[in-house]
């Protein structure tokens, strides 16, 4: 079965970090472009941040840019976002998601993958004091 796990979210303190993991199984991510997607009680899905498989073009949102940073360990199929100086408006639910049907990675954050696409279940990330 082909799936996508997310793990490392957590409580943290405003400014502290986290480290996301997205795993993935039964594919292989080098095809695809993927990326990290957060929602918010009330808000609507914003993507976060995205990486091409194929040759590591990045995008970032401009809320989260200069303190995120995406990579990906070829080694492990994996996709990880490290977040630092993190924010109480950072809180959300985050998710992992692989697509192969756009041609750039800004426009798979700006746009996100259809719902036929990969998705992880989503990990927590609460920054509060």
């Amino acid at each position: 079965q082909l799936q996508l796990v997310e793990s490392g979210g957590g409580l943290v303190q405003p400014g502290g970090s986290l480290r996301l993991s997205c795993a993935a199984s039964g594919f292989t991510l080098d095809y695809y472009f993927i990326g990290w997607f957060r929602q918010a009680p009330g808000k609507e899905r914003e993507g976060v941040s995205c990486i091409s498989g194929s040759d590591g073009d990045t995008y970032y949102a401009d809320s989260v840019k200069g303190r995120f940073t995406i990579s990906r360990d070829g080694t492990k199929n994996t996709l990880v976002l490290q977040m630092n100086s993190l924010k109480p408006e950072d809180t959300a639910v985050y998710y992992c998601a692989a697509s192969s049907r756009f041609t750039t990675v800004q426009a798979m954050c700006n746009i996100s993958p259809f719902s036929d696409d990969y998705w992880g279940q989503g990990t927590q990330v609460t920054v509060s004091s």
